[in-house]
């Protein structure tokens, strides 16, 4: 994991980042928190393996965040920021408790920790990846698969809904689903992520 980069105070201003004169956080970085909470659970769950720990330290971590908001570099990469964050609530929390319960040893979760980092960047990815591979379908197409997976909605009822017989419906479903897992996986390809 990589560590991630923080402002530290200038002789000109004497203040944390050079953000002396902002009362707190910009729309961006409550973006990117608010995105993100979910992702730190995960990554904090699959170290910790109970969800009520992870849940705790998530909570001390977003403290954390919080309090150290002006020392994030815009422009940087957040999530790593924000894991690194959470590594060491993790460590300060196993030291806390150390005598408590049985833990896993720091290479261990070192190496966890890395694998979901990964796992998280992949899934980020593919993401996009989809969002790109919607955005370039034919219209019909889109909107169908859009119609497909509103809440509560399955085949049938979209056939119903388009009074079209349901074997067609799944045959055009799954030509579009083939159609988006090509572009998915020419886009992952593209960016690295093979």
């Amino acid at each position: 994991m990589s560590d991630p980069q923080v402002n530290h105070p200038s002789a000109e201003d004497g203040k944390p980042g050079g953000k002396e004169n902002s009362p707190g956080p910009d729309a961006e970085f409550i973006d990117q928190f608010v995105v993100t909470q979910r992702r730190v659970y995960l990554f904090l769950l699959a170290q910790l393996g109970n969800p009520d720990t992870a849940e705790e330290i998530l909570q001390n971590t977003n403290v954390v965040i919080w309090s150290k908001w002006n020392q994030f570099e815009p422009g940087t990469n957040y999530v790593a920021w924000v894991y690194r964050i959470a590594s060491l609530e993790i460590l300060k929390y196993r030291q806390k408790n150390k005598r408590s319960r049985v833990f896993f040893d720091d290479d261990f979760l070192k190496s966890v920790a890395e694998s979901v980092e990964q796992l998280s960047e992949k899934s980020e990815a593919r993401r996009l990846a989809l969002s790109k591979c919607i955005d370039k379908l034919k219209q019909g197409d889109r909107k169908l698969i859009q119609q497909r997976y509103e809440p509560g909605v399955n085949g049938k009822i979209l056939a119903s809904k388009l009074d079209r017989p349901v074997n067609s419906v799944y045959q055009s479903l799954g030509r579009i689903r083939r159609t988006l897992l090509e572009c998915v996986e020419r886009q992952l390809a593209a960016s690295g992520w093979n």
